[in-house]
């Protein structure tokens, strides 16, 4: 072994080391885990000290929208640490008032002005905060199939198994069923049914909860990691509708979908709504500096002019997480990145996943837009009973262990959950570098194929 390997051996064991005696990682049994070192990334791709490369196929936690080391926002970082690297919020601040500004400028015209957060959770516990404020009503409707943070309302508001261990929580946080016709709470077999029957639904939870009590609906506007769950036409302009009629805020969840992930700056957009919150995190700048906020509208903001909103946090729109955020607008721009998300999404990922339909007896649906997508596994496409069971661990989650450790065999970091893969790569992955990565996972499926006869 020479002595540059001898280094890099050394360098990956320390990191291991200290990693296993000092770091407590989330979501995670400490002795059961032994996370990969990682010694760098670039554009779409991250690679371990033993120079094994991996294509990064859910941009890490589905936020790095720009790719790994992106030289735009490293430099921006760079320019603002040796500007001004913090200032506290009660101050005025260059990068913070332009990225504010840019943000309301693409939310649309009934938005005026950010709060801003560290991240997701925080951002929707401030959206809570600041609906039940105006409307004097404590109580928020949330769906099921949803994440919105690990914060105390956050993760009461959140609808996977996540929220169980963390129960008893906020006590006035009420689950409905959000459309999902592949597996239909509602025995529906087509998109107009989902719709209305998912629509009544909510109304139905609305007037027995009380219209009076409930202060704000928390919808992830495309539903992230419990499925890529993208809403049939009509669902969220009903939700608008029921809002208005009942006197309730209507809070948009984009942390996961936010800035470019669907082709559009925000989600909603594609829907022709407009909320009265919009949280958002991640992709704003791609996580290189933790930052997320909430999009306000104009009269929610109006209601604070002369009361004073009961929130803040020291690191609200921090200098050197605003400087990249501002960076990603100039990127976006210049390189046309909501249009090739779009072009990618329909031309190169639409028609591959479909095709998986035909080709891989495992597959028993695809659905998504843009570069934001989920393949659905299951056993038996007639009954749909899926690959894994829901909330699986240990030997019953093993079936997409081996589909995971395909693809990463393959070249390639999936994102996997339950019974589902995910496709959210970086928004600026090269299409050779698409279609390579999505020959890998069609390799890993075939696997999957075999597994179940």
């Amino acid at each position: 072994m020479t002595t540059e390997q001898d280094a890099i051996t050394g360098a990956e064991a320390r990191v291991r080391a200290d990693d296993r005696a000092h770091v407590f990682h989330s979501w995670s049994a400490q002795a059961l885990v032994d996370p990969l070192p990682v010694e760098g990334g670039e554009g779409s791709e991250f690679w371990d000290y033993e120079g094994n490369r991996y294509l990064d196929f859910g941009s890490q936690l589905v936020n790095l929208n720009l790719g790994h080391q992106h030289p735009d926002l490293i430099a921006a970082i760079e320019r603002q640490a040796r500007s001004l690297a913090t200032i506290q919020p009660s101050f005025a601040n260059d990068v913070r008032g332009e990225l504010a500004r840019l943000i309301t400028d693409v939310a649309g015209e009934r938005f005026s002005s950010v709060f801003f957060t560290n991240g997701g959770a925080d951002a929707n516990e401030n959206a809570v905060r600041m609906a039940r404020l105006v409307t004097g009503k404590r109580k928020v409707l949330a769906m099921y199939r949803s994440y919105h943070g690990n914060t105390s309302t956050a993760i009461s508001l959140t609808g996977d198994p996540r929220r169980w261990p963390n129960e008893p929580a906020d006590g006035s946080v009420v689950h409905f069923f959000g459309p999902y016709l592949y597996r239909s709470a509602f025995h529906a077999e087509t998109e107009e049914e989902e719709t209305r029957r998912a629509l009544e639904h909510l109304e139905q939870t609305i007037v027995l909860e009380g219209a009076s009590t409930i202060g704000a609906i928390v919808i992830e506007t495309i539903v992230g990691t419990n499925g890529v769950l993208v809403p049939p036409p009509g669902y969220l302009a009903g939700v608008r509708a029921l809002c208005d009629k009942h006197g309730i805020v209507y809070i948009a969840d984009e942390v996961m979908v936010g800035f470019g992930r669907t082709g559009d700056w925000f989600a909603y957009q594609a829907h022709g709504v407009e909320p009265d919150l919009v949280t958002f995190a991640k992709g704003v700048n791609s996580g290189y500096v933790p930052l997320g906020g909430v999009v306000i509208s104009k009269e929610i903001a109006a209601a604070f002019d002369e009361r004073a909103f009961p929130g803040g946090l020291t690191y609200s729109g921090h200098p050197l997480a605003c400087a990249p955020g501002v960076a990603t607008f100039e990127v976006f721009r210049r390189d046309g990145i909501l249009e090739r998300v779009k072009d990618l999404g329909e031309r190169i990922v639409r028609p591959t996943l479909e095709g998986w339909l035909e080709s891989h007896p495992c597959v028993g649906e695809v659905r998504g837009t843009g570069l934001f997508w989920a393949v659905e596994l299951v056993r038996d496409r007639e009954t749909r009973e899926p690959l894994v069971p829901f909330n699986a661990s240990g030997a019953a989650a093993a079936p997409m262990g081996v589909f995971a450790k395909a693809c990463k065999d393959g070249g390639l970091w999936p994102f996997v959950h339950f019974n589902r893969t995910h496709i959210a790569p970086p928004l600026v992955i090269t299409e050779e570098e698409l279609v390579r990565g999505l020959a890998i996972v069609d390799q890993a499926l075939t696997e999957i194929d075999a597994l179940i006869g």
